[in-house]
């Protein structure tokens, strides 16, 4: 039996598939080895369902945001390892997931644009290019956090429309200190600014808050994906929430810059899923 992760900064989707195939899911918070330790990684992992299935569980496939460092991977694997003692654990990138989840055995550029941002070169079997990653501080365009970080500095410098602003107090009732208490003194700013990005999806139809969306997912596509060769005649392929529910934005930006977008997953788990069980 087969334990399949995916796993992002917010949250991770876990599946089992039996040896009859059947499968079984439960989900947990999300883990990040960049900013979590390997202990509270084990704090996290001790939920009921995980536990239940401690003993019958003899293979582990942890796709996760931050596992491309070999340091990294061992840090999650110890992790997994101390409730799954006897299990192989295997652990690779969310990046490997979002190309395994949309691509199959087909060559295409995979993305992720979810709290964060990532692409890749995938040529059927693995990742033979990707753009840099280097996180929300320094990057992640078109991800959430992105996102959110431009509508608030927008809101801190009353740089947006009136009936916008008025609309996100009544909602929030966020003064520019909250804001900057959040960012800078507690944990895991990236999830606060990204949290904003439903707000920012429900007003839509205003020109503000789609050009928000729009000028993220260009300077995504500017830096990533239209930097790898041949890219015009490559399937373009997404998981991740905020290409799911703003694929109508996605795919305008797609036509407008003749590139082909194809499959747009709100998660890779079940593409990972089906991926996994013609393996076995």
């Amino acid at each position: 039996m087969i334990l399949i992760a995916d796993s992002g900064s917010s949250k991770t989707d876990w599946r089992v598939i039996t040896e009859d195939n059947k499968v079984h899911q439960t989900r947990t918070v999300g883990f990040n080895p960049y900013y979590q330790t390997k202990e509270d990684m084990e704090l996290g992992l001790q939920t009921p369902d995980l536990l239940s299935w401690k003993d019958i569980i003899q293979e582990v496939y942890f796709y996760g945001s931050g596992c491309t460092s070999e340091a990294n991977k061992e840090t999650v694997k110890n992790a997994i390892n101390s409730i799954y003692k006897d299990a192989k654990v295997y652990v690779d990138h969310d990046l490997m997931a979002s190309a395994r989840a949309t691509c199959g055995h087909e060559a295409g550029i995979a993305c992720i644009l979810g709290t964060g941002s990532n692409s890749g070169d995938y040529d059927g079997d693995k990742i033979t290019n990707s753009r840099p990653s280097p996180g929300y501080l320094l990057g992640d365009e078109g991800g959430g956090t992105y996102i959110g970080k431009h509508f608030l500095q927008d809101f801190i410098y009353d740089d947006m429309p009136t009936a916008i602003r008025e609309a996100f107090i009544d909602k929030y009732h966020l003064s520019i200190i909250d804001i900057q208490d959040n960012v800078y003194k507690r944990p895991f700013p990236n999830r606060f600014m990204a949290g904003f990005c439903e707000f920012i999806a429900q007003h839509k139809a205003d020109p503000y808050c789609y050009e928000l969306f729009y000028n993220g997912f260009k300077d995504f596509f500017s830096r990533h994906v239209m930097r790898y060769k041949d890219y015009q005649n490559k399937p373009v392929n997404f998981v991740g929430s905020i290409a799911y529910y703003n694929n109508d934005v996605l795919r305008q930006i797609g036509h407008d810059l003749n590139i082909q977008i194809n499959t747009i997953l709100e998660t890779p788990i079940a593409g990972l899923t089906l991926y996994h069980q013609k393996k076995i």
